[in-house]
C-alpha cells in the first residue's frame, strides 16, 4: 500500500509539473511577442482582425477562450458556465456569467505564430444582434460557428445577413462534434442550401460523438490528434486506414468547388495538373477573400479539440487590412452616380501603417467606465498618437486623446499610438456609435458610412419601484440608451408612461436588471407593446385641398393635388414622396414642406396612434399666393390633407411576423406543434435528427409572450426556441377592432367637456 500510495503521488507530481511546465510555455511564448504592454511592430501583412459569430448555444465564446489560452493570452481555461466561480474571460459581465450568455461584444488581441489578431467575441441572441452590427462593420474577416447538432439556425441566417450587408469573407466552424448526433456533413449540407454558401470542408472528424478523438486535414494529407489535458499538443500521424477513401473523394470535392471559384486554381485544371498543397491554400485564400468560397472547419472547442487548426486557417485564408476596400464620404468632393447616389472615396492605407496619410477612424462602440465615457475605434488610415486631438467630423468638435488603449475582455492595457488597422479604446471623448474621427482638419470633411440599426420590435412601460430614484433611473436611461441605438425609451403621452422599446424581451429584462445592479434602481416593467404599424389598404386616394385663412394682416394661402397609394409589401417597412409638379403653381422651394409635413404625419397614425408605413405621396399640382403663401401654409394643407385621405380611404393595422425556431427532442412533437398554432403561428417545416426535432414556424409577436415558460411546461424544461423579425402583416379583424378601440378609449380620457382637448399646459 506505501509503494502504491508512493506511486500515485509521483505520477500526480508529474503531472502537476508537466502542466506547469505547459502553463510557463504560453506565458512564455506570449511575453516573446509583446514588450512591456504594446505589441512589437507587425506587418500589415501579419494583421488579422476577425470576429466569432453564430446562434445561441453554438460555442463561440467557449472557442474564444481556448483561443486565449492556446495563444499564451491567458493562463488558464475557464468555462461559460463552469463552477470555479470565475467564468470565461470575454463573459466580463456579472449578468453574463451568471446565465451563461454574452450580453456585450468583447474584444481582446493576442499573438499567434507572429500574427497579431484582433477578436471580438459577439452575443448570440437576437435580442443583442446590435452588438453583432457594430462588431461586423468594423471587422476583415469573421468566423461562422455553427453546432453539429442544430446546424443552421434562425441567427445564423441574420448573422449571414450581417455579413453580406458589410461584404465580410467568412470561414465556418463546425462546432460540438463530440455531442450526441453531431454530423458535420449535415452541417455542411445546410450551409450550401439554407444559405447558399459556395462551401466546402477543408478537414474530417476522426470519430462520431463520444468516440470523437480528432480531424484530418484533407489539403496536407495528415492526421492531427490534440494530445495533453487540455489538447495543447498536436500528434501528426498518417491518416487512418478506413478514412483514406473518403479523404481523396472530398479532396476531389474540395478542388472542384475551388476550379468553379478560382481562375488561376481553374487554369491549373485545364492544364490537365493536379494541383499541390500551396496551390489549393492560395487558391482557397484568395476564393474566399472575394467571398466566392467558404472554408469549413471542425472540432470541439469544449474538448479541446480542432483549435489551432482554426487559428492557423485564420492567418492562412482570412485578409489583412490591405486587401479590405473601406470607403468614406467626401462632403467637398461629392458626385453621383447613374442612380444618384453619392459616390464615396476610397481610403488610402500606407502598406508600412506610418502617418503619411491623415488618420482616419470610426467609433464602433460605446462604452461608460469608471473612468468616463470608452469609445472603441477602429482605425482605418494613418496613425493616431497619445496625446493628439481628434475632430468629430458630425459635430466639428475637437477632442485630446489624453489616454489611448487596447482592450482584452474588461482590462484595459495603455498602448502610445494606433495604426491604420488597428482596434482601439479612447477615454473621454463625448461622441455617438458611429462618428467619424480625424486628425487633420483637411480631413474633416470626411465622413464614413454609419452601423446599421434595426427598428425596435417591442415595448413595455418601465418606471422605477421607488420615487426616490428617479435620478438614477435618468442616469441609467441616457447611458444604455447612448451605448445601445436600439435599447429607446420614450414618455407616451396619450397613456402618461414611460416606454422602453427594444428587440426582444430578454433584451429589455437585461437592462431592468443592469438599472438594479449598477444604479440601485429597481424597476417594473408593464405589460407588453408591439410596435404595431398601419398602411393604406385602398389602392389610389387622391387629395385636393385648398387651404385659406384671412383673419386681418398677412394670410395663410396653399393648395396642394395628387393622391396617396400603398406601397408593395416588400416595401411596407417604407414611406416614399414623389414630387410630379410642373410650372410654378407650387414654387420649389415650398417641396420640403410638404416632404417634412407629410413625414411628420406618417409618425402617428389617426387609425391607432402608430406609425403609418407602406405609403406613398404623389404630389400633382397645386396652386400659391404670392403673398399670403409659406412654408407653414403647405404644411397645414399637408397635415389636413392626409387627414382627408385617412377618412376616404381604407386602412389596415399591421403586425410584426416573426421567425420561430424551437428545438425539442421528439417525444414532445405533437404539443409543441399544437402549442404554436393556437398562437397563429403558420408552421413551415418541421425536421428530425436523432430523436430530436427542429420546428420552424412564423407567428404574430403580439402571440408569442410568455411563450418560453410554455415551452419549458411542455418539454420538461428540454425545449428551446429563437425568434427574430421577419416582416409586418395585417392584423387579424379582431385585434384590429381591440387595438383601435382601446386607441379611442385613451383619447377620450384626454377629452374635456365638449370633446375638446384638455390644456396640457
Amino acid at each position: 500500500m506505501k509503494e502504491t500510495s508512493l506511486d500515485f503521488d509521483s505520477s500526480m507530481m508529474l503531472r502537476v509539473q508537466r502542466l506547469c511546465n505547459n502553463v510557463r510555455q504560453h506565458s512564455k511564448n506570449y511575453a516573446t511577442t509583446v514588450k512591456g504592454n504594446e505589441l512589437p511592430e507587425i506587418p500589415v501583412e501579419k494583421l488579422r482582425n476577425i470576429g466569432i459569430s453564430a446562434h445561441i448555444d453554438s460555442g463561440k465564446t467557449t472557442l474564444t477562450e481556448r483561443v486565449l489560452f492556446y495563444t499564451g493570452r491567458i493562463q488558464a481555461i475557464h468555462e461559460v458556465k463552469g463552477k470555479d466561480g470565475v467564468g470565461a474571460t470575454m463573459d466580463s459581465m456579472e449578468l453574463e456569467r451568471q446565465r451563461g450568455i454574452t450580453i456585450q461584444s468583447a474584444a481582446t488581441y493576442t499573438m499567434w505564430k507572429d500574427h497579431n489578431i484582433n477578436i471580438i467575441d459577439t452575443p448570440g441572441h437576437v435580442d443583442f444582434t446590435i452588438e453583432v452590427e457594430r462588431s461586423l462593420r468594423v471587422l476583415d474577416g469573421a468566423v461562422l460557428v455553427l453546432c453539429s447538432v442544430g446546424g443552421v439556425q434562425s441567427q445564423s441566417m441574420t448573422v449571414n445577413r450581417q455579413m453580406k450587408r458589410y461584404e465580410i469573407p467568412c470561414m465556418a466552424f463546425v462546432n460540438k462534434l463530440d455531442r450526441m448526433g453531431g454530423n458535420a456533413f449535415n452541417v455542411l449540407s445546410q450551409l450550401r442550401s439554407k444559405l447558399g454558401h459556395h462551401a466546402a470542408l477543408l478537414q474530417i472528424p476522426i470519430g462520431k460523438e463520444e468516440n470523437f478523438s480528432g480531424i484530418i486535414d484533407i489539403c496536407q494529407n495528415k492526421a492531427m490528434y490534440f494530445d495533453g489535458p487540455f489538447g495543447e499538443s498536436i500528434r501528426y500521424e498518417d491518416v487512418p486506414l478506413e478514412y483514406r477513401a473518403q479523404r481523396d473523394d472530398l479532396h476531389g470535392e474540395l478542388v472542384e468547388h475551388l476550379v468553379n471559384c478560382d481562375d488561376v486554381l481553374g487554369d491549373i485544371f485545364l492544364e490537365d495538373r493536379e494541383p499541390n498543397g500551396e496551390e489549393i491554400q492560395a487558391a482557397i485564400r484568395r476564393a474566399t477573400i472575394a467571398r466566392k468560397f467558404t472554408p469549413v472547419l471542425v472540432g470541439s472547442a469544449l474538448k479541446n479539440k480542432g483549435v489551432q487548426p482554426l487559428l492557423d486557417a485564420a492567418v492562412d485564408y482570412m485578409p489583412n487590412p490591405t486587401q479590405v476596400t473601406n470607403y468614406a464620404l467626401d462632403a467637398d468632393k461629392v458626385t453621383k452616380d447613374e442612380d444618384g447616389e453619392d459616390v464615396p472615396v476610397k481610403l488610402r492605407m500606407d502598406p508600412e501603417r506610418s502617418d503619411k496619410h491623415p488618420f482616419v477612424g470610426l467609433a464602433f462602440k460605446l462604452e461608460q467606465g469608471k473612468f468616463g465615457q470608452l469609445t472603441y475605434v477602429r482605425a482605418y488610415q494613418g496613425l493616431l498618437k497619445k496625446g493628439d486631438s481628434v475632430i468629430n467630423t458630425r459635430t466639428g468638435k475637437k477632442h485630446r486623446v489624453p489616454r489611448l488603449i487596447q482592450m482584452h475582455a474588461d482590462k484595459m492595457e495603455d498602448i502610445a499610438e494606433a495604426k491604420a488597422g488597428d482596434i482601439c479604446a479612447l477615454f473621454g471623448i463625448d461622441c455617438a456609435s458611429g462618428d467619424t474621427f480625424v486628425v487633420d482638419k483637411t480631413s474633416s470633411n470626411l465622413s464614413m458610412e454609419s452601423i446599421f440599426v434595426p427598428d425596435s420590435v417591442i415595448s413595455l412601460s418601465i418606471k422605477p419601484n421607488n420615487k426616490k430614484d428617479g435620478e438614477n433611473f435618468a442616469k441609467a436611461i441616457q447611458r444604455f440608451t447612448k451605448e445601445d441605438p436600439t435599447f429607446r425609451v420614450t414618455w407616451d403621452d396619450d397613456i402618461k408612461e414611460t416606454i422602453a422599446s427594444g428587440m426582444g424581451e430578454l433584451h429589455l429584462e437585461i437592462y431592468a436588471q443592469r438599472m438594479e445592479r449598477e444604479y440601485n434602481c429597481a424597476v417594473t416593467l408593464g405589460k407588453p407593446r408591439v410596435a404595431f404599424r398601419e398602411s393604406l389598404y385602398s389602392p389610389k386616394v387622391p387629395f385636393d385641398y385648398w387651404h385659406r385663412k384671412q383673419s386681418g394682416g398677412r394670410g395663410e394661402y396653399a393648395r396642394i393635388i395628387g393622391y396617396m397609394e400603398p406601397l408593395p409589401a416588400s416595401s411596407n417597412p417604407k414611406i416614399e414622396f414623389v414630387d410630379k409638379t410642373v410650372g410654378t403653381n407650387i414654387p420649389k422651394n415650398y417641396i420640403p414642406a410638404i416632404r417634412k409635413a407629410f413625414i411628420e404625419s406618417c409618425q402617428k397614425g389617426l387609425m391607432s396612434g402608430h406609425k403609418v408605413v407602406g405609403l406613398k405621396m404623389t404630389l400633382v399640382d397645386g396652386a400659391h399666393h404670392e403673398v399670403d403663401s409659406s412654408d407653414w401654409a403647405f404644411t397645414q394643407a399637408t397635415q389636413a390633407a392626409f387627414e382627408d385621405v385617412f377618412e376616404d380611404g381604407t386602412w389596415v393595422l399591421l403586425e410584426p411576423i416573426m421567425n420561430v425556431e424551437v428545438t425539442a427532442p421528439e417525444e414532445f412533437q405533437g404539443s409543441c406543434v399544437s402549442a404554436m398554432s393556437q398562437r397563429n403561428g403558420v408552421i413551415k417545416c418541421v425536421s428530425g435528427n436523432d430523436n430530436w426535432f427542429t420546428l420552424e414556424a412564423e407567428a404574430p409577436l403580439n402571440d408569442m409572450f410568455g411563450y418560453s415558460s410554455d415551452l419549458r411546461s411542455k418539454t420538461q424544461g428540454k425545449g428551446e426556441y429563437s425568434m427574430e423579425y421577419t416582416r409586418y402583416s395585417p392584423a387579424s379583424p379582431d385585434l384590429q377592432d381591440k387595438i383601435i378601440k382601446q386607441y379611442k378609449s385613451n383619447l377620450t380620457k384626454e377629452e374635456g367637456p365638449g370633446g375638446k382637448k384638455k390644456n396640457k399646459n
